[in-house]
């Protein structure tokens, strides 16, 4: 493994790396181990072929495709990721303990799903155990056919913006394998290391709203309900609940994360609409990431309609509305008011 460049992130004074290094990812030394492997796959396509790495991994015996029919966790529906159970191989190169296989081309480009990673990465890392370190190839880069021009910016893009936001990564390593993806690489990271020189966001220290309301388009009435009931209970209270569109290639945008940072909760109203809105799951994992780091929780859980909920967006507490009961939804309003009471007062 050649180190090629590094790239400093900064979640408020805590430093994280994005590295750039040329080698085999079957072959690291023990210093060089992470916890998460990324790999890249067509969708449920996991033959070991010469030219990939998972045809190389496959040769150090770890095979992808045993790894997929017991998965840990199935996240394609959501972030065309799965998790794979701890990896066992007794190759002394394989230093890594799970595997995470990105599978992009039934929802959409991998260049426009790169941001699916982090998404997916969010539940384990900072989890029990912890994850904090991961490595990955420039992916779809080989036996997919797209290019390094087209994969690497929106990687760096995607783990900046993640990690700037507190995601509690430590450590990203991007390894290049041969001699010409290295030398664009190479090229390339010079340039987004220019453009990312320094933390995109800071966090506020002042609340500019009490509740960001955090809705899908069809449940627009719920949240309506929702907004008149907490100004009805509290006239002054300071709501956020105009949704922006992101940008489908990009992790988030920097108008959303900071709506949210000025929020002292995120209403999150759950439903089956909710879990296919890639804007929605985007707020959530803001919000999520951002109490994770704050050591607080500031998602105000709503089950509006029965839906199939991934596990880190289950909550042992939460407001059981099912199914649109707006009675309940009320009773809700009371109880967020409640919550935003302590410790301190509304609109304070």
């Amino acid at each position: 493994m050649i180190l090629l460049d590094t790239l400093k992130v900064y979640s408020g004074s805590e430093e994280r790396l994005i590295e750039l290094y040329q080698g085999d990812l079957t072959d690291l030394k023990p210093e060089e181990s992470v916890d998460v492997l990324v790999v890249s796959a067509f969708p449920n396509d996991y033959l070991p072929t010469p030219s990939s790495l998972i045809g190389a991994l496959f040769r150090k015996g770890v095979s992808v495709e045993q790894l997929a029919k017991s998965k840990a966790v199935d996240l394609r529906q959501t972030f065309s990721c799965w998790m794979s159970q701890e990896v066992a191989a007794s190759h002394s190169g394989i230093q890594f303990r799970r595997i995470l296989c990105f599978e992009s081309s039934w929802r959409g480009t991998p260049s426009s799903l790169i941001g699916d990673i982090f998404r997916a990465l969010a539940p384990f890392l900072g989890g029990e155990p912890p994850f904090s370190t991961v490595a990955m190839p420039i992916v779809a880069s080989g036996d997919q056919g797209y290019g390094v021009s087209e994969m690497l910016p929106p990687v760096i893009d995607a783990a900046v913006h993640w990690m700037a936001l507190g995601l509690p990564l430590k450590c990203l390593k991007i390894v290049a394998y041969s001699d010409l993806q290295a030398a664009k690489a190479k090229e390339l990271f010079a340039e987004l290391k220019k453009k990312h020189s320094s933390s995109p966001f800071e966090s506020k220290q002042d609340s500019k709203y009490d509740v960001f309301i955090s809705y899908a388009h069809e449940d627009m009435n719920a949240a309506t309900l929702i907004a008149k009931e907490l100004q009805y209970l509290y006239p002054k209270i300071r709501i956020f609940m105009d949704r922006m569109s992101i940008n489908v290639g990009a992790a988030w945008q920097p108008e959303i994360f900071e709506a949210i940072d000025m929020c002292r909760k995120v209403l999150v109203l759950f439903s089956p609409s909710y879990l296919s809105s890639k804007v929605c799951k985007e707020e959530f994992n803001i919000a999520w990431v951002r109490g994770r780091d704050a050591d607080e929780n500031c998602v105000f859980p709503v089950y509006l309609y029965s839906a199939s909920l991934p596990t880190y967006m289950k909550y042992r507490l939460y407001f059981d509305c099912r199914e649109g009961d707006e009675n309940k939804l009320r009773e809700a309003c009371s109880n967020l008011l409640s919550a935003l009471s302590k410790p301190s007062v509304v609109g304070n």
